[in-house]
């Protein structure tokens, strides 16, 4: 088990890093994009985990010089995520960091998905009653890269950004812990990577 006694609370990222859902949202965006019109990138989409929704598609204009109404592209991506209707398991190295220090160390999740999405996952897993603080994309004015998400998460819990460590699987949301204050472990491809 990762040794986090050096921190008070414990901050996951949900989608690709506690829950298994990166290849349901990564067909949806497939779809978005062959609809909208943009060049499908598995691996560049993949590396914008944890942008929201909207803020991707202000990505992918500028990238692609195009001019889609973002609303209007991650409703249509939402809409082909729900229509396929998966419910995406638990990463059991994650989950075991979860249910070893839940008892005594504050959990939350800040995640780049909008908060009726997070909501419904983490209730579905049993996981949204037991969590310290749920920060969303519908409850922040930036999004990963920016800090705001866990800033916010750690204020939730009432403990200092750099008593907080952040487990992650983007270089995005990497970059998001760090310029809080905060440790971040990586996980990549359901495991945690040595520190």
């Amino acid at each position: 088990m990762v040794d986090l006694s050096a921190y008070e609370g414990i901050i996951f990222d949900m989608d690709g890093t506690l829950v298994d859902s990166m290849p349901a949202h990564m067909e949806a965006w497939r779809q978005a994009c062959e609809h909208f019109g943009y060049p499908f990138d598995l691996d560049y989409m993949n590396s914008l985990g944890g942008v929201p929704t909207r803020q991707t598609v202000v990505v992918l204009n500028e990238k692609y010089n195009m001019d889609q109404d973002p609303t209007a592209v991650a409703k249509y991506k939402r809409e082909a995520w729900e229509a396929m209707d998966l419910e995406p398991v638990i990463i059991p190295a994650t989950m075991a960091v979860f249910e070893h220090y839940r008892p005594r160390m504050a959990i939350g999740i800040g995640t780049g998905a909008e908060r009726p999405h997070a909501e419904h996952l983490l209730a579905a897993h049993g996981l949204l009653e037991i969590i310290d603080s749920l920060v969303t994309a519908t409850d922040v004015t930036h999004g990963k890269p920016h800090p705001e998400t866990f800033l916010t998460v750690a204020r939730h819990m009432g403990i200092e950004p750099a008593k907080c460590v952040v487990f992650e699987d983007t270089e995005i949301g990497y970059q998001a812990a760090r310029d809080g204050g905060m440790d971040c472990i990586m996980v990549k491809g359901g495991e945690i990577q040595a520190q």
